[in-house]
């Protein structure tokens, strides 16, 4: 069975909160790594800080716990010394996108075959509560006690933009379109982002008052729409793929230069 197979029971119990998505994202990954037939051995699991990044422990990958911000890098670096691994990479919005922003564009310009999976749960769980890039306007966070005036990233937007070749959305709450949402993006042969927005009830939840772990599901459900069925109006959630194209592969690119390079050598 996926979810004992694929943990590290001897990490448990979790340090997640109660109703924390965090959990729905770890146990829809696993089942899709179970479904694509992966070998525990195939798979590299590269996470930087925060909550989302504790996902690395729990899994019985290889796996490498790096610093804030810099998991893609260290991604990177799997991937070109392994180019046959299967490399996920699991962040927070704020990891992925504040400290580690630099990270994700190059990320993405350069089309390496890695698997983002950005959890949006819109502000910094783990470091006491501050709001993110992802927070969105007038929402209150421990840094933001008056509310937010920063105009928030889009996730999508960001990384199709970079060039990004897979780009998806979905929420905790759809989560069969989220095991097939994952296993789309390890399966694509280049860089994926599949964000996943994702309820914090302990920090946005509690200073936002949006209610229970169970109230903010229910929102993800009563205000998502399939790509092109919205009307525009505010507080819309578009889920789906939204890009899905087939490029040259970083690394192959770099295989077939060498290659030339050394079969011109006299």
């Amino acid at each position: 069975m996926a979810v004992t197979d694929y943990l590290r029971e001897q990490f448990m119990p979790h340090i997640w909160c109660p109703g924390c998505g965090h959990g729905i994202v770890l146990n829809s990954l696993v089942r899709a790594v179970e479904q694509i037939g992966l070998e525990k051995n195939d798979v590299v699991m590269v996470s930087g800080i925060g909550c989302s990044a504790r996902m690395a422990g729990y899994l019985d990958f290889h796996t490498m716990h790096t610093l804030h911000g810099r998991a893609l890098a260290f991604a990177t670096g799997a991937k070109m010394g392994n180019p046959r691994l299967k490399v996920i990479v699991p962040m927070g919005d704020g990891d992925a996108l504040a400290i580690g922003g630099n990270h994700f564009i190059h990320a993405a310009r350069r089309n390496m075959d890695l698997t983002a999976i950005v959890m949006n749960n819109n502000i910094y769980g783990m470091t006491g509560g501050q709001f993110s890039p992802a927070t969105p306007k007038n929402r209150y966070a421990t840094t933001a006690p008056y509310g937010t005036i920063d105009e928030p990233f889009d996730v999508v937007k960001v990384a199709t933009a970079a060039g990004a070749s897979f780009v998806a959305r979905s929420t905790t709450y759809h989560v069969n379109e989220l095991i097939k949402l994952i296993r789309e993006g390890i399966e694509h042969p280049g860089f994926s982002v599949i964000e996943i927005l994702d309820q914090c009830p302990t920090y946005y939840g509690r200073k936002n008052l949006s209610g229970s772990a169970v109230d903010m599901l229910k929102h993800f459900k009563e205000n998502s729409v399939k790509i092109g069925k919205g009307t525009g109006a505010p507080g819309e959630i578009e889920i789906g793929v939204f890009v899905k194209e087939v490029r040259p592969e970083y690394c192959d690119k770099y295989e077939s230069l060498v290659k030339e390079v050394q079969g011109g050598k006299k």
